[in-house]
């Protein structure tokens, strides 16, 4: 299961953040017919991430640019009537309350309450009357505000890949309270402008709140969309996240629908037909990914092609390997294939000699290839010496798992085949007993070694992309016949969306 393992858990990431919709693209009339992978994200999951709502909202009000604001209104005896707002500043901000809805209209309710915030700024006016001399006057203001937000997020489908929209952006007023230099002003001054500003005010919030709304959300859905792209590619070996399918909202789930098609230089996989069902998934956790059999042999595919199916053991660990067993059979066997020769001098290469044949079943993945295996013996100053050459084919069930930030990769049996056996101590091959050796090293030492340093591998791998900063709860990994699930629970890490909103605002 580790190539299994390896996929689902690098793809984890991609939903995190998204608030998915419909998509507006043709996709034809079969919507699962190229999906490799798919993502659900439940309402629990939504809710939980609708908490961090308050931290993007804020930096929306913070970064908002508020344009100087200017009018001018006749008024009996006074003449016309000249204002200007400028240096508006946001002070003061909170939020008392966010909530969040999944609507079967394809879109992502989000409701925030009272929303309080102090501007300040300084308020310039004049008047100009039949018997006023024209006279100007500037004093600082500042506008107490109580306001509700909603928000119907969607994503929608440009050119297969999901783009946010957050324009459906409402504002609504429940207190606008001007303030003038203390209230030292005259009452009818207070009065006047604030009939004259709060409309015009209300405006310019809502525009340029609601701009700065929907920037930040397509801001944080491209990052997450890289993030993602980032995170399903090692070096040249990459994983096509663009959109197979219309997404899909209910009441209890966002579901989105990936190609999962892997591309390699000049190497891409083809679309294939999907057995994904959305009875396969449920809703009693907060996130799910759906893999196709189809997507993970394309992946081990690429890394064959890459040259990553190899492995050097030197040293130490060539001696564990091969002194496993305190037996007489196994010195013997030992002193024949390395002739004497210290560990240190000797190396062993185990790579795979063809693409891997993945296939998913209810036990577990089982991976077929034909591997070969090379002992060289290296003495000082002269040529190495091949001692041993192995080719043989194994099959072995693997099934995975991720706990305390690790990838967990458990062979549970295997068979091996050889089919080309070559020993320098017994050219003829009549020495039964160094095959015999070979053969239970392998399944007892060998492959389990093997294993153990791919899961090493992956999990620094997972690591250096960032997984270990998230915190998954109880992850499950699952296997089926053509397909594989991981399910989880997860606690979002604050400080991810603080250190981003730091850099980008």
């Amino acid at each position: 299961m580790f190539w299994a393992g390896r996929m689902i858990l690098r793809i984890f990431r991609i939903l995190l953040v998204l608030a998915h919709a419909s998509a507006a693209c043709d996709f034809g009339p079969f919507p699962y017919r190229s999906t490799g992978i798919v993502c659900r994200m439940t309402k629990p999951a939504g809710l939980l991430l609708n908490q961090e709502t308050a931290q993007v909202i804020q930096a929306a009000f913070r970064n908002a640019k508020f344009p100087n604001i200017t009018g001018e209104r006749s008024v009996r005896l006074l003449g016309k009537v000249a204002y200007g707002l400028s240096n508006i500043q946001i002070n003061d901000l909170s939020i008392e309350k966010s909530d969040m809805e999944l609507k079967e209209e394809n879109a992502i309710h989000i409701d925030i309450k009272n929303v309080t915030a102090s501007f300040k700024g300084t308020l310039t006016y004049g008047y100009a009357g039949a018997w006023f001399l024209k006279l100007f006057h500037s004093v600082d203001f500042e506008i107490e505000s109580s306001i509700d937000l909603q928000l119907n997020i969607k994503l929608k489908c440009q050119e297969e890949e999901l783009v946010a929209d957050a324009s459906d952006c409402y504002l609504t007023f429940h207190k606008l309270t001007l303030h003038l230099q203390g209230d030292k002003e005259p009452g009818w001054l207070k009065q006047l402008f604030t009939d004259f500003i709060s409309f015009t005010l209300k405006l310019v919030l809502k525009r340029e709140v609601c701009k700065e709304i929907n920037s930040l959300a397509q801001m944080l859905a491209n990052f997450v969309l890289d993030l993602a792209a980032n995170f399903v590619r090692d070096k040249d070996i990459g994983v096509d996240l663009s959109l197979a399918a219309d997404s899909v909202i209910k009441t209890g789930y966002v579901e989105t629908h990936h190609k999962g098609l892997v591309l390699y230089k000049n190497y891409s996989s083809t679309l294939s037909d999907s057995v994904f069902s959305p009875s396969l998934l449920t809703e009693t956790r907060m996130l799910y990914f759906w893999l196709s059999e189809h997507t993970i042999s394309n992946l081990v595919s690429a890394a064959f092609l890459d040259g990553q199916l190899a492995l050097t053991i030197r040293g130490e660990k060539l001696q564990a390997l091969f002194e496993r067993e305190d037996t007489e059979v196994q010195r013997k066997a030992v002193q024949m294939i390395f002739q004497g020769t210290s560990y240190n001098d000797s190396v062993a290469k185990v790579w795979s000699l063809t693409r891997p044949e993945i296939a998913l079943q209810p036990e577990g993945t089982v991976v077929k290839s034909l591997v070969a295996v090379e002992v060289s013996i290296l003495p000082a100053g002269e040529e190495s010496l091949v001692a041993l050459y192995v080719e043989k084919e194994i099959t072995v069930t693997i099934q995975a798992a991720y706990a305390e930030k690790k990838l967990i990769l458990q062979p549970l049996d295997s068979s091996i085949e050889f089919k080309v056996f070559k020993c320098t101590a017994d050219p003829s091959g009549n020495d039964p007993s160094i095959q015999n050796f070979m053969q239970n090293m392998i399944s007892v030492a060998g492959i389990p070694e093997v294993i153990s340093s791919i899961e090493s591998a992956l999990t620094s791998l997972m690591n250096s992309k960032g997984l270990s900063l998230f915190y998954i709860i109880n992850p499950e990994i699952i296997t089926r016949k053509g397909y594989a699930i991981v399910q989880l629970d997860f606690n979002f890490p604050h400080h991810l969306l603080l250190d981003f909103l730091q850099r980008n605002l």
